[in-house]
């Protein structure tokens, strides 16, 4: 008989706080990256699509769009710790971005656990708190948000299935 391993997240009972889980491997965003996101989301901003005027703004160029590198940290998180474990995303709160993200930076993102119950109303169901950080190749903090996710037990899960 072959065994089968499937790629999955890490259950609720598997995570461990206090733990760096680092999401590897990194994101070299692009233009195209920029442009394509800023667009399909209907997002005009002059310094993500205009080079020319962001020539002459404080920064010197286009930037990233934030949204775009909040959803790429996040994203590169999921196979590590929540590809077909979690039950729903409840919430994303103190998201910053202390220093801009540009074309050609690649993002590293990383993951601290910093809290988890069980969920007192879903049996076999858990309440987990995240704290991603994304850093570009200088180890520069370029964003950082706190997540907060249901996820399964193993035990529960299994006996979903």
């Amino acid at each position: 008989m072959t065994r089968v391993v499937e790629q999955r997240g890490l259950y609720f009972d598997e995570l461990e706080e206090d733990v760096v889980y680092a999401h590897r491997p990194g994101r070299t965003v692009t233009e195209t990256d920029n442009v394509l996101f800023t667009t399909m989301t209907m997002n005009t901003q002059a310094l993500h699509l205009d080079a020319a005027w962001s020539a002459v703004q404080p920064f010197g160029q286009r930037l990233m769009n934030s949204m775009f590198t909040l959803s790429t940290m996040v994203g590169q998180s999921v196979t590590q710790l929540t590809q077909g474990t979690i039950i729903a995303q409840l919430g994303l709160t103190d998201v910053t971005f202390p220093h801009p993200l540009y074309h050609g930076d690649t993002l590293y993102t990383e993951t601290v656990i910093i809290g988890k119950r069980l969920s007192s109303s879903r049996p076999g169901q858990g309440v987990v708190t995240m704290q991603h950080t994304g850093r570009n190749q200088d180890g520069t903090v370029v964003a950082s948000a706190t997540r907060t996710c249901l996820m399964w037990t193993k035990e529960a899960h299994a006996a979903q299935s």
